[in-house]
């Protein structure tokens, strides 16, 4: 883990259409300018700060919902519009966009595009990259190309290279995204939720794989470890999260028989290893069943009077059967530098977000975080994981890509130079 070191912008441009996109792209190739897109800002990894200098190309004002088309189950928008904001347009046809990142009022379906976001639903519902049907891309010489097919409004498609499944994720390095076609898919008409309390830690992963085993695929299932616990309820008394080694949360969704259904199977399965169990479908009590996780950032950050959290080292994901083993890992990380830090995460899918939380002006401690997460880094992927699940890499992980890949770095790089032979597309990111 390295201190970054970015350089002010030379110009921010706001393009709001293709033809701008493009000019900007052009003056940029011919002089050698680096060229930074830009969504919300809502990443965590240094994804669109300006690292060389150049053009900042902001495009979180490029709102528009250019089409809604029902009757495909497909809905087409320019990168700027908000997921939020999105699905309130989509819940007026029944459908929805069905990646929930944390920062749904804020980030936007571009960037979402570029990390290939995904959230709390990414058990049952699986990543950005799963709904998109095709991009329009401006490349580094200011070409224009539209993957997965020119005129293409069908849902499957397996014609030439999948270039779309290339740019999502690809965090800006290979192009800017000016427009996004996205599959939806049907609302569901009901929700649950359960609460399983447990005094063992590894009675958690162990009741998500009996779930698994018993058929059931939840929407979402989230994870609080002790420090999770105790940092809610210190933020929020009045929640009163029952003091256990782990609680898991399961959301439940579809329509109302199979709701009800799979939320008794649950309840049995939790129950062979939780010491408590509570089950509901009604809104008020799912809010407050809900709550102790949704405040889980906010409080992380409260732990200390003079602290604020760290956000680095905080998206690593492990496989199911070692996710005790690294809650268990990082707490004696924690205990070894002598920094507090909140777990808690996406358990359906191994994420698990982790919370140092420092004086950031105490130089002491700033040089103790960055080993702490150099070896959370390292730790997942000697535990066949990856340094990031969902929050992508940016600048602040990029020195792990061989660690993680080994030789494809080298390809990657070769891609790289295809799409962008001057690497002008915001570089010092991915590799």
């Amino acid at each position: 883990m390295t201190k970054l070191k970015p350089l002010n912008p030379s110009a921010v441009v706001m393009p709001r259409s293709t033809e701008e996109v493009q000019a900007v792209m052009r003056l940029a190739y011919e002089n050698g300018i680096p060229v930074v897109p830009r969504g919300a800002g809502t990443g965590e990894t240094g994804g669109c700060i300006a690292m060389q200098g150049g053009i900042v190309m902001d495009l979180s004002t490029w709102d528009e919902i250019v089409e809604i088309d029902a009757k495909n189950m497909q809905v087409l928008v320019r990168p700027g519009v908000i997921h939020a904001k999105l699905n309130d347009e989509l819940a007026k046809f029944n459908l929805f966009f069905p990646p929930d990142p944390g920062s749904s009022q804020m980030c936007t379906v571009g960037g979402m595009v570029a990390n290939n976001a995904s959230g709390l639903r990414a058990v049952k519902y699986g990543t950005t990259e799963q709904y998109i049907l095709g991009l329009e891309v401006v490349l580094a010489n200011g070409d224009v190309i539209t993957t997965g097919g020119i005129k293409a409004r069908c849902i499957k498609n397996v014609s030439g290279l999948n270039l779309t499944k290339l740019m999502v994720g690809s965090e800006g390095v290979l192009g800017v995204v000016t427009r996004i076609r996205l599959r939806c898919w049907p609302k569901p008409k009901a929700r649950g939720i359960a609460m399983a309390v447990f005094d063992n830690l590894d009675d958690a992963p162990a009741t998500v794989l009996e779930t698994y085993q018993a058929g059931i695929l939840p929407s979402g299932i989230e994870i609080l470890d002790s420090s999770a616990i105790n940092a809610v309820n210190q933020f929020k008394p009045e929640i009163n999260l029952p003091q256990a080694e782990a609680i898991l949360l399961f959301e439940v969704d579809g329509n109302p028989p199979s709701v009800e259904y799979e939320g008794s199977i649950i309840k049995e399965v939790a129950g062979r290893r939780a010491r408590q169990v509570e089950w509901s479908t009604e809104p008020k009590r799912m809010a407050q069943l809900w709550e102790g996780r949704s405040v889980t950032a906010t409080a992380a950050a409260r732990v200390r009077p003079d602290g604020s959290r760290i956000f680095a080292g905080e998206d690593i994901s492990v496989p199911l059967s070692k996710v005790a083993d690294t809650l268990r890992t990082i707490r004696a990380l924690g205990d070894k530098y002598g920094i507090k830090v909140v777990n808690y995460g996406h358990i359906g899918d191994g994420n698990v977000h982790t919370a140092p939380v420092i004086n950031p002006e105490n130089p002491e401690e700033v040089e103790k975080v960055l080993q702490l997460v150099d070896e959370i880094h390292r730790m997942a992927v000697e535990l066949e994981g990856t340094t990031t699940g969902e929050h992508g890499v940016g600048a602040v992980r990029r020195q792990y890509a061989e660690l993680e890949h080994g030789l494809a770095v080298k390809y990657m790089n070769e891609v790289k130079k295809a799409f962008d032979d001057k690497g002008i597309m915001n570089p010092g990111k991915l590799f």
